[in-house]
């Protein structure tokens, strides 16, 4: 059964599924969703248009659901959009969309997000990926599958991340990463494939091999952007077994809207 504390403040129009509870001190707002099984710990603000799924955890002193940081909001019913088994830990800012992107800032699911992390505005992060303490996501971002953002690394508006990327800590982002590169420094520098990574995730040695190839490809061949592309595409049809991950790769390519790390 759902368990709201004493002295929570939980809105009447706020819909909370079963087994839902609600800690000490914490407000829920009126526009508010929260799936079944999601613990709310003590002192935690969700409030705007914020639906929540399934079996998350959100530590003391969280701000879920408030208004943009953004000069232009006017107050327009934007969403933020989170999914299931997710944990969020203390002091983390998740902020609604605005009307001038998607209107909706989403968190996808079996993430970890470690304490004073900010998810600003318009972000997307998709699913599996662990954030450390005070990473900082400014808005529009994008952030794919399985990425690691360590400690006080930060990303610049509109970026992108691929799905595999591993972030240094303190690593400053201005421009777009593409998926299964490691990086780290202010300014970014890459430095290989998420080799590690990769391996916990099942990828076969000869998948990772073909990968270090297509990084070589784009980093070290001294080739232009186009040229690195055409080879890619090249090696994608060449190496069956990997064909899929180098296309990921390669595609990325054509939606970097900031320039890459290179």
């Amino acid at each position: 059964m759902t368990t709201i504390h004493p002295t929570a403040l939980v809105d009447p129009k706020a819909q909370l599924g079963e087994g839902v509870e609600i800690g000490a001190y914490s407000i829920v707002g009126p526009d508010v969703v929260i799936g079944d099984r999601t613990w709310v710990g003590p002192h935690v603000v969700i409030e705007g248009h914020t639906t929540i799924g399934s079996d998350n955890k959100f530590f003391q002193f969280s701000s879920i659901g408030a208004p943009p940081q953004d000069k232009k909001w006017n107050g327009e019913p934007t969403r933020l959009e989170v999914g299931d088994r997710n944990t969020i830990r203390e002091f983390c800012t998740f902020n609604l969309g605005t009307v001038q992107d998607k209107g909706v800032t989403k968190l996808g699911n079996d993430n970890w997000i470690s304490a004073y992390v900010h998810l600003a505005h318009d972000c997307v992060v998709g699913n599996n990926t662990i954030f450390s303490n005070n990473a900082q996501m400014a808005g529009h971002v994008e952030i794919g599958d399985w990425v690691i953002m360590s400690g006080y690394a930060n990303v610049h508006q509109f970026c992108k991340i691929g799905a595999h990327a591993f972030v240094g800590m303190s690593t400053s982002l201005t421009q777009d990463v593409p998926p299964f590169v490691l990086l780290n420094g202010n300014p970014a520098q890459a430095h290989g494939i998420n080799i590690e990574g990769l391996k916990r995730r099942g990828f076969t040695r000869e998948q990772i091999n073909a990968l270090r190839t297509s990084y070589k490809i784009l980093y070290r061949s001294g080739h232009t952007l186009e040229e690195a592309k055409a080879a890619l595409l090249a090696q994608e049809q060449s190496t069956p077994d990997a064909a899929e991950h180098i296309r990921a790769f390669r595609t990325f390519l054509d939606t970097a809207n900031r320039g890459i790390v290179r």
